[in-house]
């Protein structure tokens, strides 16, 4: 989902973030789906965030209910900042 007006000029820097398992395959199969990169979605639904905007249409929020029943994906909001990471497999 490209958009057509020209923007910014930013710089990038790469991150080192660790996320949730099911949440990551949930995020890159949405960007697929929109036909975006994870780091673009990922700093679009931030920049959305930060202003308290909802990043996503009703038909995308439908697509996402369906992604999240794919991979498994139970986590909710509430559940942010009480995660409690397992020793690795």
């Amino acid at each position: 989902m490209k958009h057509p007006l020209p923007g910014k000029e930013i710089a990038r820097v790469q991150v080192g973030a660790r996320m949730e398992k099911t949440l990551v395959k949930v995020l890159k199969a949405l960007a697929e789906y929109l036909d975006l990169s994870l780091g673009d979605l990922l700093e679009g639904v931030t920049l959305h965030a930060l202003e308290g905007k909802n990043a996503f249409s009703p038909k995308t929020l439908g697509h996402i209910k369906r992604l999240k029943k794919i991979y498994g994906l139970d986590l909710t909001a509430r559940d942010s900042h009480r995660l409690v990471e397992r020793d690795a497999d």
